[in-house]
């Protein structure tokens, strides 16, 4: 994801200090990995040095001046082009799971010893998934959701490669 485009996005709500936008974004986004204090300020500079964003007032605080942060016109186009762009689907053809397999097969080790404890891996992160489910909110649901759906894809993979491994073996020792 982009820090700058959340950044953006937060901007069109209204003008904000740096605490202000590092506090929505954590909210919001940042639960599992909040943003620090000095990649949002570093974001917003490079976003002031862009035209994407100004500042539009600076306040004294405890420490030094806090300054408030607006979304320009340029800031507004480049957030609603970001909106509509769809993502790059992250197609893994070459996992570090599958070399593991093909390693293990390679060497003489048991590669469903690999699938197995991958396996049970991809099983408590589920489970640990599901939980907070039910205890979030809806975003914190669609959150889950998202990666519930990815570890269930996983799993599959799993299951079609233990039941192809003798023949992905006899092709990896010719």
């Amino acid at each position: 994801m982009s820090i700058g485009h959340a950044l953006l996005g937060l901007l069109e709500t209204g003008p904000r200090h740096g605490y202000d936008l590092k506090r929505a974004y954590d909210e919001r986004f940042g639960q599992d990995r909040p943003l620090a204090y000095g990649q949002v300020y570093s974001t917003l500079s490079r976003l002031l040095r862009n035209g994407l964003v100004e500042e539009s007032g600076v306040e004294p605080g405890g420490g030094p001046d806090r300054k408030r942060y607006a979304i320009t016109h340029a800031g507004v186009t480049d957030v609603a082009e970001w909106l509509v762009t769809p993502e790059k689907p992250q197609i893994y053809l070459q996992s570090a799971l599958y070399t593991k397999v093909v390693l293990a097969l390679m060497s003489g080790r048991s590669a469903e010893d690999v699938l197995d404890a991958q396996r049970v891996a991809h099983l408590k992160a589920m489970r640990e998934l599901t939980a907070r489910k039910q205890e979030g909110d809806l975003a914190d649901q669609l959150i889950c959701d998202h990666a519930l759906f990815h570890l269930e894809a996983d799993l599959r993979w799993l299951e079609l490669t233990t039941a192809r491994l003798a023949d992905l073996g006899a092709q990896v020792a010719s």
